[in-house]
């Protein structure tokens, strides 16, 4: 008798090229591989996900979909998957993990859409409701379920977290890897891998927070080395993402990856934290740069030292920090990536004005930093005072999981547009005006198609404003990037 099927569902979450490894639903499938045949259903890839999840249901006589979602454009396709797949197979189970379903489990499960949801990590949880599911059994017994039983919302208690090591490595043999080798900055087949999961910190903004608890696990540097030369080796990669939560909590462990991924002459990129990799040494930071580390990722996140404080940075975070950090990349070679959160409440002007003079101080120090700049957006377990005077002045969360599928919400998960009551247009405005400047003036040397005529032409086009401080309207950047569509940094992390 053939394994019995279980279909594996990625929603849309980029545009087409751009798509990466279906990571989490790799990790779930990896749980079950031995005894199951997972069949992962990408929306990056397909062109109507819902009519193929539908066959490919009938025709393996599939029992479970499973569904990963974020907040966006990746939630408003699973949501409408769904409404179709339910309707026209009422009997499939449909189940959703991710960081949308860990914070929103009763939400899902109102909406009539979800049967079941499994919060926090979902490996251990997903191995025991499949079994459940196909072999008989109690629900109750599955850790970290959130589900429906006899008309009352159940929360089973969370499964302990398991260390990857012990956990199979993901099986890439599901999907063709060819579809996930993209082009970038970090060379001409770049792969993607998480080396850890979670994150030790509990900043008052990332959504990542309730779905670990402040845990983080890492692989060996044995492991991370494994699968970097698979990537390598097998797939041709010559270039890595390391899109871990934060790739550079452990010093130590750093350096030991570094070490061994330096034979495998591969480009990478990670995500750290300022105040941590501003304590590296000099040493372990030569290790990085001679194992191929071109960027690093890091949420510098404001220029005020209270703002950083409020928003639960940690002890150690400040500004001087991040323009030391900048300083010291620049003269190693890795471009820093920087994130920023402005239009922080209650006066979310004043904030912006503090961040553009900070972000213009940082650009002298070091040229080649990127800027991906964010607008507040609350989050549902922040207990920070953002939160509070965002309340205060009349945000709240949408109720049902109709609500968050708008049009309105789907903006507001992108940190693009949040469109929350104390955040008006002409902040918005001020932001995506100074964005259109400083991108033009400073064009990102990620771009390897703007020669050296183009990046002088970009910058003395920009360079009246800059130098002036006058954003507003600038109409002939925007035209002109429509016209030779220069890349603008965009986050490939968080």
């Amino acid at each position: 008798m053939p394994a019995p099927t279980v279909l594996l569902f990625n929603p849309i979450s980029t545009s087409p090229g751009k798509q990466r490894l279906p990571m989490s639903l790799l990790a779930i499938a990896a749980v079950i591989d031995a005894d199951y045949t997972p069949e992962i259903i990408d929306g990056n890839l397909i062109a109507d996900p819902a009519t193929h999840i539908i066959e490919r249901a009938k025709a393996t006589n599939a029992r479970l979909l499973a569904v990963t979602a974020m907040p966006g454009p990746q939630l408003r396709q699973a949501y409408e998957v769904c409404q179709r797949v339910k309707a026209e197979m009422p009997s499939l189970v449909i189940l959703w993990g991710g960081y949308f379903a860990t914070h929103h489990g009763q939400v899902c499960l109102e909406s009539g859409l979800v049967d079941y949801v499994i919060e926090g990590q979902g490996e251990a949880p997903f191995r025991k409701f499949v079994d459940t599911l196909h072999h008989g059994g109690s629900f109750a017994d599955v850790p970290s379920l959130v589900w429906n039983d006899s008309g009352h919302i159940r929360v089973n208690p969370r499964a302990p977290m398991v260390p990857l090591d012990n956990l199979p490595l993901y099986p890439y043999h599901r999907v063709n890897m060819a579809d996930y080798r993209g082009k970038s900055y970090l060379g001409d087949a770049v792969l993607s891998h998480h080396t850890s999961f979670g994150c030790p910190f509990a900043c008052s903004f990332c959504a990542v927070v309730k779905l670990v608890n402040q845990r983080w696990l890492p692989e060996s540097p044995a492991r991370v080395e494994k699968v970097t030369r698979m990537m390598v080796e097998q797939y041709g990669a010559d270039g890595i993402e390391y899109h871990d939560m934060d790739f550079f909590v452990s010093e130590s462990r750093v350096a030991e990856i570094a070490e061994r991924i330096t034979p495998l002459n591969i480009n990478w990129w990670g995500l750290g934290r300022v105040d941590t990799l501003s304590d590296y040494d000099d040493a372990t930071w030569q290790k990085v740069k001679q194992s191929g580390c071109k960027m690093i990722f890091m949420g510098a996140e404001s220029g005020s030292l209270e703002t950083l404080k409020i928003m639960n940075k940690g002890g150690s975070s400040n500004p001087e920090k991040t323009l030391a950090i900048a300083g010291y990349m620049k003269r190693l070679g890795i471009v820093p990536e920087f994130s920023f959160v402005m239009g922080n409440p209650p006066d979310p002007m004043a904030d912006i004005e503090n961040t553009i003079k900070f972000i213009r101080k940082l650009k002298q120090i070091n040229p080649t930093a990127e800027l991906i700049l964010y607008i507040y957006t609350p989050v549902p377990h922040d207990r920070s005072e953002l939160l509070r005077v965002a309340q205060e002045l009349g945000f709240k969360f949408p109720q049902t999981l109709a609500e968050w599928v708008d049009p309105e919400w789907e903006t507001f998960a992108l940190r693009r547009d949040p469109n929350t009551p104390f955040f008006k247009d002409n902040a918005r405005r001020k932001i995506r005006d100074f964005e259109t400047v400083i991108n033009a003036y400073y064009p990102t040397v990620t771009d390897m198609r703007l020669r050296g005529t183009m990046r002088s032409f970009l910058k003395t086009l920009s360079g009246w404003r800059y130098k002036l401080e006058w954003y507003q309207w600038p109409y002939e950047l925007k035209g002109l990037q429509r016209l030779i569509h220069y890349r603008r940094p965009e986050t490939t992390g968080f």
